[in-house]
C-alpha cells in the first residue's frame, strides 16, 4: 500500500470525524439556541401538571333542615395503558418483566371483581392505543402523524369511596381516578319543580338548582406541580396551590311534610279526575313564605331524562287560566274598601239587564236563579250579576286599579323564575261587556300563584306580598351568611276591609257554594271557582277549571291554601270547584291543622248586617 493512499485514508477519516462533530454542534445549536424556547415549552408541558380538585356543590334544604338535594362523593376510574407499558419496558431483564406483568394481571382480576366488570373488559382497557389528533397539534410524541397516545380510557364512573379504597390498596399500575360529586335527590320527585336538577354534564337546569347556582356551585381548587416518568406527582415541586371552596347551602321556605301532604292529594286528584294539570299551593299569609307548591304532572328528579317535557314545567307560574269566581274578591273587596257598599247592601241579581252609563248591558248568566242579594250573599253564593254590579259601582278605572293592587297582570317576583304575568287589559282596550264579565273572572288570565297571592292579601290584612321561596344561605359550617325577609309589593285593602271580607268568605263554606266543607272551630274562609275553558274560541259548557282558594282560621290566618284543577273529568257531571277542589282543600287543611298544631278559634257571630248596618 502506498504512502499517498494511507495519507488519503487518514484525511478522509479526519474529515468524517470533523463532520460528525460539526453535525453534533449544529444539532446542539438548534437544541439550545434556535429551538430552545419551543423545546423548553414541550418539556415543561410534559413535566408540569395541573390537578383540579372539584368543589362540592352545596345542599338544598327545607325550612326544617331536611335534605332536598345533596352531592354524593364518587370516583371515576380510568386507565392510562401507556403508563403500564412504559413501566414494564423499563425492566430490561425479560424474566423480571414477565413476572411484573403477571403480578399486574393478577391485580386486574381483582379490579374487575370490584368494579363489577368482566376480566376481558378490564384487559381491553389496558391495551395501549392511539387516538386521532389534529396534525397541527401533534407535537406530543415527536411524530407528526395525526395520532397521539390515549392516556385516559374511562373504566367505570360512580365508584363509591369504600370500593375505591379497596381498589387503591391494590396499587395497580396505569390506573387513574378522579373524584366527582354526583347530584342526588333523597325525595325522588318531592318538590321537583321547586328544586330543579343538575344534568350529567353538571349544568343546573331549573328551579333552585339553576336560580341559586351562584351560591351552590362553590369554587374548584387546583394544584400546579411536576410529575415523574411514571406520571406521579412530585409534591416537592408544587409551585401553586389554590384551596377548594365548597358551595353554600340554600334553605328553602318549604316544609317537606307539607309538601308530602299536598303531593299525595295531587296524586289522588290525578287518579280520580285525570286532569290536564293541577296545582296546589300552601303559604304563610303573614310572610309570603311558600310552605309547599306542587303540580301534576311531575317527575322524578333522579330520573329527569325519562320525564316528558310537559312534566318539567312549574305550572303554578308558567300556565295561566281565567280565575273565574276566585276573582270576585277584587270587586267585593274594592267596593267595601271604597265605602260604596256594606255587607248588607242589596242588589237585584235576578234581572238579566242593567242600565250603565246610558247604555243597557246584558248581565252574565247565573248557575242558579237569584233575586235580591246582599253583598254577603253575593260573595257566599258567587253571584256573577252581583259581582258585575259591584264593579259598576267602582267604574272601569277604579276596578282596574284594584285588580292591579291585588297583583293581577303583574309578575309576582317569584324567585325561581319562569313565571308569566298573565293578562289584564287596561280599560281603554275593553269592549262594552268587559265591565260585566271581568268581575266574574272572565276576560282576565292569571297564574295559580297570582290567584293564590291575591287571596293571601285578604288573609294578612290587605298587603300584597312577594311570594317567598328562599329562606337563607348557609356556609359549609352551617352559619347563616344571608337571610331573606318578607317583601311588601302593594296595599290592596285597608286592614279593616280585609278582616271584613275574610268574614264574608267564611259564608262560602258555611252556607254558600262550598257548604259542608267548613272545619268546626277553624273558620275556613275561601272562594270556589268554576271557569269555563275556551275551546276553539268559545266558552265550553263541558270543560272547566275547578278551584278553591282560601285560608284558615279567618280571624287569625295561619295558612293560605289553593287547589286548582284544569279540565277534570267528572263522569256524568260538571267539574265544579265545590265538587273537585273543595274536598281536596278540606282534606289538606285537616292534616295541616294537626301537623302545624293550629289552635281553634272561639265561635263568632256572623250577623254582618247587625255589625255593619242596614242596606244602602
Amino acid at each position: 500500500m502506498s504512502k499517498g493512499f494511507a495519507n488519503n485514508r487518514l484525511t478522509f477519516l479526519s474529515l468524517g470525524v470533523v463532520a460528525c462533530f460539526m453535525a453534533v454542534g449544529v444539532r446542539l445549536v438548534f437544541l439550545h439556541v434556535i429551538d430552545r424556547d419551543e423545546l423548553l415549552r414541550f418539556v415543561d408541558k410534559a413535566r408540569r401538571q395541573i390537578v383540579v380538585e372539584h368543589a362540592r356543590r352545596g345542599a338544598i334544604l327545607d325550612a326544617r333542615g331536611n335534605l332536598l338535594a345533596t352531592s354524593r362523593s364518587e370516583m371515576t376510574v380510568a386507565v392510562d395503558a401507556w403508563s403500564l407499558d412504559e413501566y414494564l419496558q423499563i425492566e430490561k431483564n425479560p424474566a423480571k418483566r414477565v413476572r411484573r406483568a403477571a403480578e399486574e394481571q393478577a391485580k386486574r382480576v381483582q379490579l374487575a371483581a370490584l368494579l363489577g366488570l368482566s376480566t376481558a373488559e378490564v384487559e381491553q382497557a389496558f391495551v395501549p392505543t392511539m387516538r386521532p389528533i389534529k396534525p397541527e397539534l401533534d407535537k406530543r410524541d415527536g411524530k407528526v402523524d395525526g395520532l397521539t397516545k390515549d392516556r385516559w380510557v374511562k373504566l367505570r364512573e360512580g365508584v363509591t369511596d369504600p370500593v375505591f379504597d379497596k381498589i387503591a390498596a391494590l396499587n395497580i399500575r396505569g390506573l387513574t381516578a378522579e373524584r366527582v360529586y354526583r347530584r342526588v335527590y333523597p325525595g325522588d320527585g318531592l318538590a321537583a319543580h321547586l328544586i330543579g336538577f343538575v344534568n350529567k354534564e353538571g349544568s343546573p337546569q331549573s328551579g333552585a338548582e339553576s336560580r341559586f347556582d351562584l351560591y351552590l356551585k362553590g369554587q374548584d381548587g387546583w394544584i400546579e406541580s411536576e410529575k415523574d416518568g411514571a406520571r406521579r406527582e412530585l409534591a416537592q415541586f408544587r409551585s401553586r396551590e389554590v384551596p377548594v371552596q365548597d358551595g353554600n347551602d340554600v334553605v328553602l321556605t318549604i316544609d317537606s311534610v307539607v309538601q308530602h301532604i299536598i303531593e299525595d292529594e295531587l296524586k289522588a286528584i290525578a287518579d280520580k279526575y285525570q286532569p290536564n294539570f293541577a296545582t296546589i299551593i300552601a303559604s304563610d299569609p303573614m310572610t309570603g313564605e311558600i310552605l309547599g307548591m306542587a303540580n301534576y304532572p311531575s317527575f322524578n328528579l333522579n330520573e329527569y331524562s325519562k320525564a316528558p317535557l310537559t312534566a318539567l314545567n312549574n305550572r303554578a307560574v308558567t300556565d295561566t287560566i281565567e280565575p273565574g269566581s276566585t276573582f270576585k274578591i277584587v270587586a267585593a273587596g274594592a267596593a267595601l274598601n271604597e265605602g260604596l257598599v256594606m255587607p248588607g247592601s242589596m242588589f237585584d241579581c235576578g234581572n238579566p239587564m242593567i242600565d250603565y252609563k246610558g247604555k243597557t248591558l246584558k248581565l252574565p248568566k247565573e248557575d242558579e236563579p237569584f233575586g235580591m242579594l246582599s253583598v254577603a250573599d253575593i260573595v257566599a253564593h258567587s253571584s256573577n250579576r252581583g259581582a258585575a254590579q259591584l264593579a259598576m259601582k267602582l267604574g272601569e278605572d277604579r276596578f282596574y286599579d284594584y285588580a292591579r293592587k291585588y297583583g293581577f297582570g303583574q309578575l309576582t317576583g317569584f324567585a325561581l323564575g319562569g313565571e308569566v304575568r298573565g293578562s289584564l287589559a287596561a280599560p281603554a282596550k275593553w269592549d262594552g261587556l268587559t265591565i260585566t264579565r271581568m268581575p266574574m273572572g272572565h276576560a282576565v288570565s292569571a297564574t295559580p300563584l297570582q290567584i293564590h297571592m291575591a287571596m293571601s292579601a285578604v288573609a294578612n290584612g290587605g298587603v300584597l306580598l312577594r311570594p317567598q321561596i328562599i329562606k337563607a344561605i348557609k356556609d359549609a359550617n352551617g352559619n347563616v351568611i344571608r337571610s331573606f325577609a318578607p317583601e311588601r309589593r302593594d296595599a290592596a285593602l285597608k286592614p279593616s276591609t280585609a278582616a271584613l271580607l275574610a268574614q264574608l268568605l267564611t259564608g262560602v263554606v258555611r252556607e254558600g257554594t262550598a257548604k259542608g266543607f267548613d272545619i268546626a272551630g277553624f273558620e275556613v274562609a275561601g272562594k270556589t271557582g268554576t271557569t269555563q275553558k275556551i275551546i276553539d274560541g268559545k266558552y265550553s259548557t263541558t270543560r272547566h277549571v275547578s278551584s278553591f282558594v282560601g285560608f284558615f282560621p279567618a280571624s287569625r290566618p295561619e295558612v293560605v291554601l289553593s287547589v286548582i284543577v284544569d279540565d277534570a273529568h267528572v263522569p256524568g257531571g260538571i267539574a265544579y270547584g265545590r265538587v273537585v277542589a273543595a274536598p281536596a282543600f278540606k282534606h289538606i287543611a285537616e292534616q295541616l291543622i294537626q301537623y302545624r298544631d293550629i289552635k281553634p278559634v272561639p265561635p263568632v257571630t256572623h250577623s254582618l248586617l247587625a255589625m255593619t248596618g242596614g242596606a244602602q
